[in-house]
């Protein structure tokens, strides 16, 4: 086990314990604590996410955490990661950070980096970017402007003064991400009289087959791997992973939530929306327990949800400029809203996109959405 790095009364521990993880779960809890904004996450659904017994995602990372101390308190944390699945560039072996939560101390954040980054370059790394919690196919970036709103499921959030510690110690934008708010998603006139119209020979529109879930799994896999496989930073989604978000996130799926689009039988689109776990559970502070499952259950079940999510959508790159292929977006999205609007959803979020993924940033705009949150992936030369 790494000593502990210390500068004065300062320390930085690596996690090792179900307990330090515990304590590393809380401390955005703490630092939060009066931000009206912020959403304790529930700790139930943390403790599994960063437990290499629970989450898939640790088959294919090596992942290390540290606490930073001071005075026997919790002051920040921060994690580091290398994922055998990224891509990286020809000569630029790159590690990640994330889970970024410290006071504003500047001393603490160079701690916490310093200590993450030297771990990555023990392991031959010679960039670092982030923050990635733990990976782009879960919370990714750090907000950088849209303070003034809570987030959604899935989505971070952070105090104003992080990115400005961040850039102090010598990281740069590599890449900026919008988060997309409308109210209940609306088409221009012309592309709703098109969607009024048959989508074309050998098309077929329909929702997940509960009878056929693992089939429609993997097809959702294989639609995502594909149709994002160029994307910017992108990495695989493996089925293992998407069962693991179905097993401890399920609870919270409607009826009615996934859809795929089949051209000429093969599945070619798909889409997911899910309630705003967020605003659910709003009030709990991250507890289920003694009431909170029984408020949970309450509105998931019997309420009016308010606010939706679009966390996952494809196309496959050989339908993307076929005339059904490039309609299937706003068709998935259509039948994701009348069945949402069901539940009493009059919010939408949708994203993040990358801010220079054009096609999928002129599909928000026809949605009548706003950008109304930024999220940065920073990036630093450690070698």
């Amino acid at each position: 086990m790494t000593s502990p790095s210390m500068s004065g009364d300062l320390k930085i521990i690596p996690v090792s314990s179900q307990a330090e993880l515990e304590r590393f779960i809380r401390v955005p809890m703490r630092l939060n604590a009066r931000d009206p904004n912020y959403v304790a996450p529930l700790l139930f659904e943390r403790r599994e996410a960063l437990s290499p017994k629970h989450n898939p995602f640790f088959e294919h990372a090596e992942v290390q955490f540290w606490l930073a101390v001071r005075g026997g308190k919790d002051v920040g944390r921060i994690s580091a990661q290398i994922d055998s699945l990224c891509r990286e560039e020809p000569g630029k072996p790159t590690g990640q950070f994330g889970m970024i939560a410290a006071e504003d101390d500047p001393a603490v954040f160079q701690a916490l980096f310093a200590t993450a980054e030297a771990w990555l370059k023990a392991r031959g790394k010679t960039h670092v970017m982030g923050p990635f919690n733990l990976s782009i196919n879960e919370e990714t970036g750090l907000l950088v402007a849209g303070f003034d709103t809570p987030p959604f499921f899935l989505m971070p959030h952070d105090q104003p003064y992080v990115g400005a510690r961040v850039e102090e110690l010598g990281y740069a934008k590599a890449k900026d991400l919008f988060a997309w708010y409308t109210g209940v998603p609306t088409f221009p006139k012309a592309v709703d009289k098109r969607l009024a119209r048959p989508m074309g020979e050998g098309v077929v529109f329909r929702p997940v087959d509960k009878k056929h879930f693992e089939r429609d799994i993997k097809a959702l896999v294989e639609i995502y791997n594909d149709a994002w496989a160029d994307n910017w930073q992108s990495v695989p989604i493996t089925v293992s992973e998407t069962k693991y978000m179905k097993d401890s996130l399920g609870f919270i799926l409607k009826d009615g939530l996934i859809w795929f689009m089949e051209i000429d039988g093969e599945p070619a689109a798909f889409g997911v929306m899910v309630p705003d776990l967020n605003w659910i559970a709003r009030d709990l502070g991250g507890k289920l327990f003694p009431f909170g499952w029984a408020k949970l259950l309450y509105r998931l079940k019997i309420g009016k949800i308010p606010r939706f999510r679009v966390p996952l959508m494809g196309v496959k790159r050989k339908f993307a400029k076929d005339p059904r292929g490039i309609l299937a977006p706003f068709r998935i999205i259509r039948e994701l809203r009348d069945q949402a609007v069901k539940y009493g959803m009059t919010n939408t979020e949708c994203g993040w996109v990358l801010e220079d993924n054009r096609p999928m940033n002129h599909i928000m705009e026809n949605l009548q959405a706003v950008p109304y949150k930024t999220y940065r992936i920073y990036e630093k030369a450690i070698g």
